[in-house]
């Protein structure tokens, strides 16, 4: 019995000394939270927002950090990348302190409306947010000593000039430039704490491979003034592999495609003309895609010259059958008219010749029965002669092109003959020779003579160019040149496109 009552008078006695112990923690807290409250409401009394830390003296120092938290896009239409970050400003209020102790106190981003805090932005930037959810992602951190740690996340898109000469084989570095608003090197002084950037090695982008980022500071001299700029630089590679599946390969098999047309033959025009329009307008369709994904640059690019090698090699395949088809119809066409030719002859010789005379008495006789039997009207002009024929194809059929007489001017009207025929007055004879001064020549002599020279010598070239072409008796061997000419010439230009920018 007397084990029992000790046991519940220690168990009691334990109880109490719980309850006192609890109600004295409770206080304690309830002690400490009405000092903070006190303090943080005497830090504030009498605390101007306007003024910066060290008023008047040096100038404050505001350490930074960021923390990257992902690459969200890159735009080469725009000329500018989408980050999101951690930025985080270190710096001394001793307005602020509160303690000699190292104490820390985390308060809300409220607080920081309170506070001074530095007038940070970023020089490039074209469009910032602030993340909100569940509430405004900003932190405080008061130190007992005044240091303060000012935090926040937020989501900005910044400007990044690209140099895409070697599109899609290029590099680009793309910078965060930190600046103070308004207070020059006098006021603040920026600069990069220890470790100023973490998270690049675990951040990941679809078209590109961050391999390495540099940080430097630096005076940038203003209209207001000189101010310290803080430079985050990134060292962006370009994967190649989406352009390899989307551009490279599809355009090397469209050109491989118009070399079939090469083993097809040359009559199965419908087949091999429809086989090179489709590669020409295939090859046309991925440069149209291509230039749509990209700013409207006035420079050549490294996809801009391997896409119009491609179109110039299908172009090309499409021209080979038009002078395979050319070569071939026009050499038959050849030998038809030769033929033709050949027979005329024939059939000509053995016909009797009729003299120029007796066709031109013909032609008279004709000319005056119709004259007889129907009422020629005075405007219409009758030809008697047709070795007077104002038309040179109708005087030379006669035999009156190198005439050396000139004798028939005293039977000549000059009234039967239109304008543009006329007789000169002072010729005793006409004579039908264009050499002869019989003819007005209209127009500057000089012209009339020169266009003869120009063209015969346009057509002395064009015979010189023609005999020093080979001649092809089979059109065959032109595309079987072709099956060897143009895979070559393709993998050749292939090997210099892909050495030259891989190397360069």
């Amino acid at each position: 019995m007397k084990n029992l009552n000790l046991t519940r008078i220690f168990v009691i006695f334990a109880v109490h000394l719980l309850r006192a112990t609890d109600g004295t923690q409770k206080n304690m807290i309830s002690d400490r939270l009405e000092n903070v409250t006190q303090t943080i409401s005497k830090l504030l009394e009498g605390y101007d927002i306007r003024l910066r830390p060290n008023f008047g003296g040096d100038p404050l120092y505001v350490g930074m950090d960021l923390t990257i938290a992902s690459f969200d896009a890159i735009s080469e239409v725009n000329m500018d990348y989408t980050i999101t970050m951690y930025l985080n400003q270190y710096w001394k209020d001793e307005r602020l302190a509160f303690s000699s102790e190292e104490e820390i106190l985390t308060l809300s981003g409220d607080f920081a409306e309170k506070i001074w805090v530095p007038d940070t932005f970023f020089a490039n930037d074209k469009n910032s947010f602030l993340h909100d959810v569940t509430e405004r992602n900003k932190l405080v951190r008061l130190n007992g000593d005044g240091a303060i740690t000012y935090g926040m996340r937020f989501t900005t898109t910044l400007a990044c000039m690209m140099d895409l000469h070697y599109y899609p084989l290029d590099s680009q570095n793309c910078t965060v430039e930190i600046e103070s608003y308004g207070y020059t090197v006098l006021d603040v002084v920026m600069y990069w704490k220890e470790t100023p950037v973490r998270g690049v090695e675990e951040a990941e982008l679809p078209q590109f491979t961050i391999i390495g980022y540099e940080t430097n500071d630096r005076k940038e001299k203003l209209a207001t003034g000189i101010y310290q700029r803080l430079s985050l630089s990134f060292k962006l590679q370009r994967n190649i592999g989406y352009f390899v599946f989307q551009t490279y390969l599809p355009s090397i098999l469209i050109v491989m495609l118009s070399w079939v047309s090469f083993w097809i033959n040359h009559e199965a025009t419908s087949a091999r003309v429809a086989l090179g329009i489709t590669t020409v307008l295939t090859m046309t369709t991925i440069s149209t895609g291509v230039r749509s994904s990209l700013p409207r640059i006035s420079y050549v690019k490294a996809i801009d010259i391997y896409l119009v090698m491609c179109f110039v090699f299908v172009f090309a395949a499409l021209l080979e059958y038009a002078a395979v088809n050319y070569t071939y119809w026009g050499a038959r066409a050849k030998k038809k008219s030769k033929k033709a030719k050949e027979d005329d002859k024939k059939i000509g010789g053995t016909k009797p010749s009729s003299s120029s005379a007796t066709t031109a008495a013909a032609a008279a006789a004709s000319l005056s029965s119709d004259h007889g039997n129907h009422s020629v009207p005075e405007d219409i002009i009758e030809l008697q002669d047709v070795r007077l024929s104002p038309i040179a194809s109708i005087r030379n059929r006669h035999g009156l092109r190198s005439s050396p007489t000139c004798g028939l001017g005293a039977d000549i009207d000059p009234s039967k003959f239109p304008p543009s025929f006329r007789i000169s007055r002072s010729a005793a004879s006409y004579c039908v020779n264009p050499r002869s001064a019989g003819l007005r020549f209209r127009g500057a002599r000089g012209a009339t003579m020169n266009k003869p020279k120009v063209l015969h010598a346009i057509r002395k070239g064009a015979s010189v160019l023609r005999a020093s072409m080979p001649k092809i008796k089979d059109v065959n061997v032109i595309d079987k040149y072709s099956r060897i000419i143009f895979p070559v010439a393709f993998m050749l230009f292939n090997a210099g496109y892909w050495v030259f920018y891989f190397f360069e």
